[in-house]
């Protein structure tokens, strides 16, 4: 009655899942959506625009049109420890998968088992003894007493075949297989989360070095004229055209500009430690790649996908469905603990002295054995289980609105710090020009002979310092870019785009996890 009930048998224990529905949000602001940003006279400087139809390409720091960050992110996906890691993860999982599936075949075993056997032979008798193949056992007489058999010396040889089989009737290993899956699909996403971590991580490293290295020459531009400029005053105060004061004043103002040399240089050297890491070297072993401001293309049309995608889109809203998803399976679990366990166990095989004779008539046996177990009592223990299973499940559902509503916030921020950055970028554009308009009349002023050579270098020295702020802000602009591209998601689910030599392995006899619903 085990196997047509098991048949009939259609439903698990516990609730079945179903995805949450996607956030009826519509923008990310309360007031307009922001369409496109200002504009500003300056490289990187075009505006940009945001189109929800636009598809994000898995390759998308590609759109920075700069080789030798390409080159730089495919050494570090073949290099960097963290993909292999998660890959091999990714692989554990799915052999999980297979696993557990397995509980649903019957199990199957044989075994053959022959030993040599003796039976002490003062166990008193008159006659021999006769093995099970009819081979006689040696008696001894003791003239002084009774007869007694000797010590007997025989072989035995068992063989059997073994079937068990757990019918799933309540659906335990449903769900046992079902919170597998959940558990392979969370690596799935953590191994996309992982390239498009580390892919960020580089293009961050990358704008961060190609700004410092554009901050180090406006510094040290700035110090060079400071210093011409202290040679001047100090010339001066020699003559009796300056007094004291005023040198040292020059001085401090050297001494000012040389103070944010050493951190700047600090930080392009930490900069390259990171990129060397990034790219899976010791810091011994340098990268080939480096990176200046100006080779670095802004992209000038942006994907803005909406939050309905956004939740399909994002490794990290993803794994939080996969983990609700595996609570809802356990919880399934636990509920078929505290139903009947049904089992069948079937044995058949044959036993003799010798080989020939073990299926011979008389030496063959079988049995089955039908099993149905229940726990009356175990102190509360399944049903404490069950009830906490329910209130895992209950804190995974809170942790996946939690997750959306930070991934929401996360491109929120993004979008205003894109539009801050614009705005920035034409302010500090603005002040450059201004800057250097000062600069070019100074000079023809000094071609006039109406200033100085000092009111030149003075001149020449604050435009080295909004030379600094517009670096800075351009810089802060590329760098929030790329961040939008990681927080819409990163792009994982258009592969064609990937390369074969870095796409997880798939195991023949069992394919990829399934990852729900792609984007679209």
């Amino acid at each position: 009655m085990v196997f047509p009930l098991a048949l009939l048998t259609a439903c698990a224990a516990g609730p079945d899942f179903k995805r949450p529905q996607a956030p009826e949000s519509v923008a990310y602001s309360p007031g307009s959506p922001l369409q496109k940003t200002v504009s500003a006279d300056s490289l990187q400087g075009a505006p940009q625009s945001f189109d929800a139809t636009r598809q994000i390409p898995q390759d998308w720091w590609t759109l920075f049109q700069c080789a030798s960050l390409n080159s730089l992110i495919e050494r570090a996906f073949k290099a960097n420890p963290d993909i292999e890691a998660a890959q091999a993860a990714l692989l554990a999982a799915q052999q999980s998968v297979i696993a557990q599936q397995g509980f649903f075949y019957p199990t199957v075993g044989v075994s053959y088992s022959p030993s040599r056997n003796k039976l002490a032979g003062n166990n008193g008798g008159n006659s021999p003894g006769q093995q099970a193949n009819g081979t006689l056992i040696q008696t001894y007489s003791n003239p002084a007493g009774p007869k007694y058999n000797g010590p007997a010396y025989y072989n035995f040889h068992v063989a059997q075949l073994t079937v068990g089989y757990v019918p799933d009737v309540f659906g335990l290993q449903k769900r046992q297989v079902e919170s597998a899956q959940a558990r392979a699909d969370i690596q799935q996403m953590q191994l996309q989360a992982t390239y498009i971590t580390l892919a960020s991580n580089v293009v961050a490293a990358a704008i961060q070095e190609a700004g410092v290295r554009a901050q180090l020459a406006a510094v040290e531009r700035v110090i060079a004229l400071n210093r011409e400029n202290l040679d001047i005053m100090r010339r001066q105060f020699s003559l009796g055209f300056l007094a004291e004061i005023d040198v040292a004043a020059g001085e401090a103002a050297l001494a000012q500009a040389e103070l944010a040399l050493p951190p700047l240089r600090n930080q392009l050297e930490r900069t390259r430690d990171l990129i060397r890491a990034l790219a899976g070297n010791t810091p011994d072993k340098d990268v080939p790649e480096t990176f200046e401001l100006n080779d670095l293309h802004l992209p000038e049309a942006l994907p803005l996908s909406l939050p309905s995608r956004l939740v399909e889109q994002r490794p990290d809203v993803r794994i939080a469905e996969a983990q609700l998803h595996d609570a809802s399976a356990q919880y399934g679990v636990a509920i078929a603990n505290r139903l009947p366990q049904f089992s069948v166990q079937a044995a058949m095989g044959g036993m003799a002295s010798a080989p020939d004779w073990m299926f011979r008539s008389g030496g063959g046996f079988f049995s089955l054995i039908g099993d149905v177990a229940q726990t009356v009592f175990d102190g509360g223990t399944l049903r404490a289980q069950s009830r906490a299973a329910k209130q895992v499940l209950i804190g995974a559902d809170a942790q996946y609105r939690g997750t959306v509503i930070t991934a929401l916030q996360n491109v929120a921020d993004t979008l205003h710090a894109i539009e801050s950055d614009a705005e920035l970028l034409k302010a500090a554009a603005a002040s450059e020009l201004a800057g250097k308009k000062v600069l070019e009349l100074t000079r023809r002023q000094y071609d006039l002979g109406f200033v100085s050579y000092q009111n030149l270098l003075i001149a020449e020295q604050n435009n080295q310092l909004n030379t600094l702020g517009l670096v800075q802000a351009r810089t802060s602009r590329l760098g929030d870019t790329a961040a939008l591209y990681q927080a819409l998601g990163g792009g994982w689910w258009n592969q064609n785009s990937i390369r074969d030599s870095d796409k997880p392995r798939k195991n023949p006899d069992y394919g990829m996890p399934s990852q729900g619903a792609r984007p679209t």
